[in-house]
């Protein structure tokens, strides 16, 4: 029982669970029609069915996640998986059904890594001998997995990573070896102390010529008793800011032979004997599944910048502060002090996040469309999809983790004092995201891969154009190419906006984020190529001109997906065309917004493109407010709901679907192992020596 108590009182009035009432009623659409817009029926249905089964398990309780030490955690998470894989072979779970249980237990784990890296690998890159030897007990759990290709001194640059694995002819075996310091394994989920094998990337060497980082298979712990096999050593690589229940581990290997079947070989393979190297028939081919990881990362923006901001949002509904001399708050006819949400303020911290939220649902899911779309053509020999889905995967897995992670923590701040509270369940929100905008790519270094598109894109469109057999119906076949050769029929367009109201129009806000993307394109083109600047001088520009061609695709995807006008998968029906008129109103208020704070809060390379100009950005200032006090202000609660978060995923004290802040919150502060007892741990030793040396009694106060 714990020693610390609270007298059984309410809060003051009123309750938290009336003001969100109050929120829930204001409400214009409805809330269940929106979540099954961006979720869809059968997504909510397992949700519904998955809940029970997750929530009655007691390795997946949440109670005391918050008062974990690291050793505790990892014990807790390794327990939590290995239940996990028990209830997915008990109940056959279709690999959707296992994705989402796994969201909603919401934390990472050792096996995390087998499931999302190891396996998907081998299905891509193994021939029908490797998918049955190291696939199939894989998803048995029999073989637990991970991803070793980061190293201590190579992250982003995979081409420069040291370790190699040399084809030996006498034995048909490959040595794998880690010849620097710089060399050893870093960072690889999973390794530190569950997995037993690894697919290890590393430099293919053949008949002495260096082929480049390849994936090899590789075993590296007993299958009897789990520890290490000679020629590896492997460890976990310490605590971190976040993250901690998964054991992020190193390894490096001395002279470590392995068979020849280790080198996952659908793309490319080895002679066996000669030792000849057989190439890859196209070198794209590994981009498909970089675009499907950059895919899964932007939907995972959206769902951790929508925990956050639901959080926030019904907290900043409840929390009261001050009384608005001006606009008194009332409830019946008692003025109460006003809700943090009703001030501008927080307002413009808190409903831009929404509004970013609700955008990257929608270009997640046309990432997703396009990745599928784009591996049923590259399965005919059709690659023209990829080039642009790679560049714009890159440059959206960049832009997209880039604003979850600022909008994570700018909710964590808009929650006061106690969104510094572990209990708000923002800080491990926060923390478990971070690494989100650093691996599969560093966000800045990816911006580059996006940029070499663009810049190659526009060079032969403007030579196109200039040959005089151009035809623009006939010839631009994509959005990035229309958006610039739009920018070449007029590069001094001016916006024509004459007031605020104007910025409403979804053509107009296109083509000031189109012209915008265009404008920097050409101007880096021509520092390149005519000023002959350096590529390192360019960078910054190089990375903002990613960022104007990604938020132009989120504003794009956007306004068509409330339209109805994004294509779907094969089969699958345009879930838009069940959308109510008030629901549709809901969404363009929220396109409206997401489209024009954007502008008005990175202003500058609209003005220099010339399309807007300081008056246009003072209207636009007028047109975010208005927007977000008269229109989205009144459903915010109601738009955080449609993300159907169950309590049991947010594990908040203060973002409860039912309001009851004070008394979530006190009663998590009770189960605090330092209030188990009255007198700490510690006092005779460290505290008495000084406030009672001589060991009086009877005196229990000044």
């Amino acid at each position: 029982m714990s020693a610390l108590r609270f007298p059984n009182l309410p809060p003051s009035e009123p309750q938290g669970s009336d003001l969100l009432a109050q929120e829930r009623a204001n409400t214009t659409f409805g809330v269940q029609e929106l979540s099954t817009f961006l979720y869809g029926e059968a997504y909510l249905e397992r949700q519904d069915r998955l809940l029970p089964l997750v929530e009655n398990e007691p390795a997946f309780d949440k109670s005391s996640r918050y008062f974990r030490g690291r050793a505790e955690r990892f014990a807790a998470a390794l327990r939590k998986d290995h239940a996990l894989v028990k209830l997915s072979q008990k109940y056959q779970w279709s690999p959707e059904e296992m994705m989402q249980a796994d969201m909603l237990i919401d934390e990472s784990g050792p096996f995390g890594l087998h499931r999302t890296m190891f396996m998907p690998t081998l299905a891509s890159q193994g021939t029908d001998e490797q998918i049955e030897k190291f696939l199939k007990p894989a998803q048995r759990y029999e073989i637990i997995g991970c991803y070793a290709q980061t190293e201590l001194g190579h992250g982003s640059n995979v081409q420069g990573i040291e370790t190699t694995s040399t084809y030996i002819p006498e034995t048909d075996e490959f040595e794998i070896h880690t010849p620097y310091l710089t060399a050893s394994k870093w960072w690889i989920g999973g390794l530190g102390k569950a997995a037993n094998h690894a697919v290890v990337m590393a430099r293919l060497m053949t008949a002495g010529k260096d082929h480049g980082p390849h994936a090899f298979v590789v075993p590296i712990r007993s299958m009897e008793d789990h520890t290490l096999l000679p020629g590896v050593m492997a460890g976990d690589i310490g605590p971190k800011m976040g993250y901690n229940t998964t054991d992020n581990g190193c390894m490096w290997f001395d002279h470590y032979r392995v068979p020849r079947i280790s080198l996952l070989a659908k793309h490319s393979s080895i002679t066996p004997g000669s030792g000849e190297y057989i190439k890859p028939a196209n070198a794209k081919l590994s981009y498909g599944t970089m675009v499907y990881v950059r895919a899964v990362l932007v939907g995972a923006a959206r769902h951790g910048m929508a925990k956050a901001v639901t959080i926030a949002t019904r907290y900043s509904a409840i929390r009261r502060q001050f009384v608005d001399k001006d606009i008194p708050k009332k409830m019946g006819e008692v003025v109460v002090e006003t809700p943090v949400l009703d001030y501008s303020m927080q307002q413009y911290r808190l409903l831009p996040i929404i509004a970013g939220t609700y955008a990257c649902f929608l270009t997640s899911k046309e990432m997703m469309r396009l990745y599928h779309l784009n591996l049923k053509n590259m399965a005919t020999g059709d690659f023209s999809l990829l080039a642009d889905v790679h560049a714009s995967s890159s440059g959206l897995k960049s832009l997209t983790t880039t604003m979850a992670a600022a909008g994570v923590e700018e909710c964590r701040r808009a929650c006061g004092g106690h969104g510094f509270s572990a209990f708000s369940g923002l800080p491990s929100l926060l923390q478990d995201y971070l690494p989100n905008v650093t691996w599969e790519g560093d966000n800045y270094v990816l911006t580059q891969q996006t940029g070499r598109y663009l810049f190659k894109s526009f060079r032969e469109l403007v030579a196109k154009r200039a040959s005089g057999k151009f035809n623009a119906s006939r010839q631009i076949n994509n959005p990035t190419l229309a958006y610039m050769n739009t920018y070449l029929d007029n590069p001094t367009l001016q916006c024509p906006a004459t007031s605020p109201s104007q910025f409403h129009n979804p053509e107009l806000q296109l083509a000031a984020f189109g012209h915008r993307a265009a404008f920097l394109v050409a101007q880096i083109v021509h520092a390149l190529d005519v000023e002959k600047r350096t590529w390192n001088s360019m960078l910054v520009d190089i990375c903002n001109v990613s960022v104007a061609h990604c938020q132009l695709i989120l504003v794009q995807n956007f306004i068509l997906g409330i339209r109805g006008d994004l294509a779907q998968p094969d089969g699958m029906v345009n879930p838009a065309t069940a959308l109510s008129g008030a629901s549709k109103e809901a969404l363009t208020d929220l396109s409206d917004l997401f489209a024009m704070h954007t502008i008005h809060n990175q202003p500058g390379e609209f003005l220099t493109s010339g399309y807007l100009n300081g008056m246009h950005i003072k209207m636009l200032g007028e047109a975010v407010m208005e927007v977000m006090e008269k229109k989205v202000r009144r459903n915010a609660v109601g738009l955080v709901d449609a993300f159907a978060f169950p309590d049991y995923v947010l594990n908040s004290a203060i973002g409860a679907f039912d309001g009851r802040v004070y008394e979530r919150y006190t009663e998590m502060a009770t189960r605090e192992p330092l209030n188990q007892t009255e007198v700490v741990e510690g006092y005779e030793q460290y505290i008495r020596p000084f406030t009672n040396p001589k060991g009086l009694k009877g005196q229990s106060r000044l």
